[in-house]
């Protein structure tokens, strides 16, 4: 999907409140966070690269929060690819 922000897509498919926006750069696919309940979070939290992700991911190997979990590496390249 996209809008004004971009290319986004819901984690969540049960929650529409959340978006995660995704984008292309020469460093790779970068990831966004907006939430309708939460405006401010997209002006405090940046773009993310997926090498941050990555490697978050193994900070949460013995808890319950997987980062993929929200960010979507293939649906994201998916989305962009699409897009083109």
């Amino acid at each position: 999907m996209k809008d004004q922000r971009g290319l986004y897509y819901h984690p969540n498919i049960n929650n529409k409140k959340i978006r995660v926006y995704v984008r292309k750069t020469i460093m790779g696919i970068e990831f966004r966070l907006w939430n309708t309940d939460d405006p401010q979070l997209w002006k405090d939290h940046g773009w993310v690269p997926y090498d941050a992700i990555a490697q978050a991911k193994t900070m949460y190997r013995s808890k319950s929060f997987n980062p993929e979990d929200i960010y979507n590496l293939d649906l994201a390249t998916e989305l962009i690819a699409d897009k083109n």
